[in-house]
């Protein structure tokens, strides 16, 4: 270390420690004529090395991979690691959850109602083939599974996670009238409904989200004006003596 003292006024001095410019801060002076040409004496270079990074099967968001001895080193101290972090990327079609992969697979309602085959091209490039025979209904939102078909097992790659398949079943927007008498006939019976005698008939119309949105903040400037109008009476404390 340098120490400098510098004079600031009357009696009044400044002293700053600073890095020895001749040794660096390594409490020795290597003569001229005995320096390295490549480091000047300063016992550190830098250099580019490649490392090839092996992500096995399997390896997860965030888990690491670590080379020993392959981070920055100085003189008499032992070598640092380099670590590398896993971030892994979304999938357009499928989702990770552990060793498991979820697919969201969509399908008509003749198909929900009588069956059906769909292909699914896997992560590694493979066609499967799941069917549904007849008979089988597939409900809105419900959830199969393939077994074997999910993610490889890290160190274990032979064995898989499952491929969890949720169906999304696209309704028609309308229904030729003269075919209902037809589904009727396929369909169980619809629920026998009592109707009381003063019940009020109402019809259903499309919600738009915008439309309810403007309402909503209309009735809540209409209620803050109200509350300006009619201001409230001020509470009367209790008298003590």
């Amino acid at each position: 270390m340098q120490v400098q003292i510098q004079q600031l006024g009357p009696g009044m001095i400044q002293q700053i420690q600073t890095v020895c410019s001749e040794c660096r801060g390594q409490r020795e002076i290597i003569d001229p004529k005995d320096r390295c040409k490549v480091c000047q004496g300063r016992k550190t270079v830098r250099d580019r090395k490649i490392l090839e990074v092996h992500v096995d099967k399997g390896m997860t968001d965030g888990q690491k991979i670590v080379f020993s001895g392959e981070g920055d080193q100085e003189p008499e101290l032992e070598a640092g690691d380099l670590i590398i972090v896993l971030d892994e990327k979304e999938h357009q079609i499928f989702k990770r959850s552990g060793n498991d992969l979820i697919i969201r697979i969509n399908i008509e309602l003749v198909e929900s109602l009588c069956g059906f085959q769909k292909v699914i091209r896997t992560l590694d490039d493979r066609d499967i083939v799941i069917t549904v025979l007849p008979g089988e209904i597939i409900k809105h939102g419900e959830v199969k599974c393939v077994l074997n078909e999910g993610m490889p097992m890290y160190k274990n790659p032979f064995d898989k996670g499952q491929l969890i398949i949720q169906f999304l079943v696209n309704f028609p927007n309308s229904i030729q009238p003269e075919v209902i008498p037809a589904l009727e006939n396929c369909l169980p019976p619809r629920p026998m409904v009592e109707i009381p005698e003063l019940a009020e008939e109402c019809h259903l119309v499309e919600l738009d989200p915008e439309q309810e949105t403007r309402r909503r903040r209309q009735h809540a400037a209409h209620a803050y004006e109200e509350d300006d109008e009619h201001p409230g009476v001020n509470r009367v404390q209790c008298a003590t003596g």
